[in-house]
């Protein structure tokens, strides 16, 4: 076991005290990391747009919605924009929600952090510790409670995390956020956490366990298919724990694991499990892209574009998920997809076509630029003929005539790019010159003179020692290293250092390219042959007992609801940009792995996606809605098909239809028996299928055989129509 740590001071856990003490949080506005660079050589993390809202206006409405009372803002890296940020927002002057902040220049990591803050004296009872780019509309009611119920029959019940169902792609071994697959173990009685690895060794194909674990607990659960989403509920210990304990720098690693390991103090850790709610921390580049999508498709709500809240300005919410501001002025010929977010006082010029983007304020965008699954910042400038794919545009950046972006790209503030100039995938350009040293991702996004972490030269930049703040400007006089961007280019292109690639593709904003999920299926099978060899592969997910427990079935809901999204998405970009067929099919199959579906869920999710365009293609009667829906479903036979291989899919295809008709399409609702024939008439559904669905009801509750018995004119032609041809061909014969 781990080596023995000091005790915590004891707080009173008295009703009558706990009743008085208002509920605190502590917000951390530094992530103590670098996977944002060379974005945050500039401005902290907690300040960078989130679908046009600082990350942090997120975090503190989520908080103040969800009851906390007082909120302590701990700010280190850049502290001053944020003390400036918060001191000239609404957030400082909110009756009943006093926002503090506490500000540190020398601070290293969470812990140290944690540290300053119990010196403070402020914290007075159990508190929220979250950091400031985390997004959720979660209740805090049920958590809260458990925990209190818990701390009055175990003073050593410390801390509650919360977690949530999030299935990692089996391939990859990553989640939908670009974070490591997760491993837990948890004693599904108790909810205790008795197991955290984040950092799992994936060429030994297995894990660890302590055998005094299995021992000392007669069932745990072990998962792989639970996300951490850095929502703690503490009590005032873990502070102390803190103090008594300098080698706990991270949280996870150093703390959560630590408290895991130690049998001398007894200190515990549980978790509460979320299911309808949402709840996602910015890690990376790939989880910034995810969580903007969550937002854009509404599942953050209220914190939505379209919804008024601290920060933001609301946007008008428009069909196909597509929100754009009063002040736009867009020329006629211009085309805006769906989930697109356009922001105020932005110009955009005449066949130009936006699609699953955000552009922020008062952006210029020429004629026949193509902006696809990207992020434009605000004051961004995009002269005529360019093209963006999955990239990240900071405030300022000007983009000269037929610029292109390849998928992955980071242009960080000010940047500008030469004409006709092809930035390579994934480069990070910045107005500063890569760090001569790269540092771990528990090191600062940014260093004093006394701590020899970080070396930049900036093309004009300046340090300000007090507050450790980098700023940049460009004057006339000086002009950047063109050679690398192009005529006219400023800015610097910073080289992807050796072993680092791979993360480059694993946590950018980019989909994940065809050729790696190629190499990462093929490890996969090698993997699972050689385990399947040695016979010890435990399901991904269950009790270490014979008797494991069923899957949640809300959570199996949740998954596949955001699987039918992204698919949903990715369906529509293809018809707005006439993307081919096999490039739908490839990126579908790459959401099929990553979210560990069958080719039953990504024919339901196509076919959901086909039915809706027709129901929000123009129509004034129900033949109108037919006819529509006929054309849609012909033109996209060949994609559909490729995903019904056998009867199964195609039944779930019947499936599918029948639960839009009940839920969210009933207007197809007197039109289901016509459209299911025409399925069949173009072959995309079999006889057998359709008569193992009516046979597949027989049992079934009258409500639930609505739409068979309005099909069974046609199921009985289908029944007989063999007959007739066997009949045909004996008449043939004689």
């Amino acid at each position: 076991m781990g080596a023995p740590k000091k005790g915590a001071t004891r707080f009173s856990e008295e009703p009558e005290e706990l009743a008085r003490v208002p509920l605190q949080a502590i917000l951390l506005a530094d992530s103590f990391a670098t996977k944002f660079r060379p974005i945050t050589l500039e401005r902290p993390k907690v300040l960078l747009p989130l679908v046009n809202v600082p990350m942090i206006n997120y975090t503190l409405a989520w908080l103040e919605s969800a009851g906390v009372e007082e909120v302590f803002v701990f700010c280190c890296a850049h502290s001053k924009q944020v003390i400036d940020y918060l001191e000239s927002s609404e957030w400082f002057s909110h009756p009943n929600f006093p926002v503090t902040t506490i500000e540190s220049h020398n601070s290293i990591s969470a812990g140290d952090a944690l540290r300053l803050i119990y010196e403070r004296n402020v914290i007075h009872g159990d508190f929220v510790l979250i950091s400031g780019d985390t997004v959720s509309n979660m209740s805090l009611t049920q958590v809260l409670q458990e925990h209190k119920e818990r701390k009055k029959k175990d003073s050593n019940a410390v801390m509650t995390m919360v977690i949530k169902r999030s299935k990692s792609s089996p391939i990859i071994q990553q989640s939908r956020l670009g974070t490591d697959e997760l491993f837990m173990a948890i004693d599904p009685n108790t909810k205790q956490l008795l197991y955290y690895e984040d950092k799992a060794d994936y060429s030994k194909g297995a894990i660890c366990l302590d055998k005094l674990l299995l021992t000392d607990n007669p069932s745990i659960s072990l998962h792989n298919d639970k996300q951490d989403c850095y929502i703690d509920i503490c009590s005032p210990e873990v502070l102390s724990l803190f103090t008594d304990n300098f080698d706990y720098q991270h949280l996870r690693r150093h703390f959560v694991k630590g408290l895991l390991v130690d049998d001398i103090m007894g200190y515990k850790v549980f978790t509460h499990e979320i299911h309808s709610s949402y709840a996602a921390r910015i890690d990376n580049f790939r989880s910034y892209d995810t969580i903007s999508k969550d937002i854009i498709q509404r599942w953050t709500y209220p914190f939505v574009p379209d919804v008024k809240f601290f920060g933001n300005s609301a946007t008008k919410l428009e069909r196909q998920g597509m929100y754009r501001a009063s002040d736009v002025v867009q020329s006629r010929s211009a085309e805006i997809g769906p989930f697109t977010v356009i922001g105020n006082g932005t110009k955009i010029g005449s066949n130009t076509k936006i699609s699953n983007s955000v552009v922020g304020e008062g952006c210029t965008i020429g004629s026949n630029v193509s902006i696809e699954g990207s992020y434009i910042w605000d004051s961004v400038i995009i002269e005529d003929g360019c093209k963006l794919m999955h990239a990240i545009v900071c405030d300022g950046v000007v983009m000269k005539s037929g610029a292109i972006l390849e998928p992955g790209v980071v242009l960080s503030f000010k940047v500008v790019i030469g004409k006709q100039f092809v930035v390579p995938p994934y480069s990070k350009v910045s107005l500063f010159q890569q760090p001569t040293k790269q540092d771990s991702d528990e090191e600062l996004e940014y260093a004093d003179n006394s701590s020899g972490i970080v070396e930049i030269s900036s093309l004009t930049g300046t340090v300000d020692n007090s507050n450790v703040q980098l700023t940049s400007e460009l004057s006339d006089k000086e002009c950047g290293p063109t050679y690398e961007l192009g005529t006219g280019g400023v800015g610097y292109v910073w080289s992807i250092c050796e072993g680092i690639h791979e993360e480059e593709w694993r946590q950018s904003i980019a989909p994940i390219p065809a050729d790696k999920l190629a190499e990462a299926m093929q490890s996969t099978d090698d993997d699972l042959e050689l385990l399947t060899q040695d016979g010890g592969v435990l399901p991904p997910s269950g009790e270490l007992k014979p008797d494991s427990s069923d899957d949640d079935n809300e959570d199996s809901r949740d998954d596949s609801a955001y699987f039918e999204k992204e698919v949903e998405a990715t369906f529509l970009r293809a018809v707005h940009e006439n993307v081919k067929e096999d490039h739908i099919i490839l990126e579908v199959n790459s959401l099929r792995l990553s979210y560990n579906k069958l080719l039953a869920d990504c024919a339901g999710a196509i076919f959901s996606s086909i039915m809706k365009l027709a129901l929000e293609t123009p129509h004034s009667s129900p033949g109108g809605l037919y006819e529509s829906t006929k054309n849609e479903i012909t033109k996209w036979k060949k994609l559909l098909k490729s995903y019904l291989t056998d009867i199964d899919e195609q039944i779930e295809v019947i499936l599918k239809f029948e639960e839009m008709c009940l839920e969210s399409a009933k207007e197809f609702s007197p039109l289901f028996a016509k459209i299911l024939w025409h399925l069949y008439n173009v072959d995309i559904i079999e006889e057998d299928a359709i008569l193992r669905w009516e046979d597949e009801k027989k049992d079934a509750d009258d409500s639930d055989k609505v739409f068979v018995k309005q099909s069974e004119q046609f199921i009985q032609w289908l029944r007989e129509a063999p007959e007739e041809d066997d009949e045909e061909e004996e008449d043939e014969e004689e």
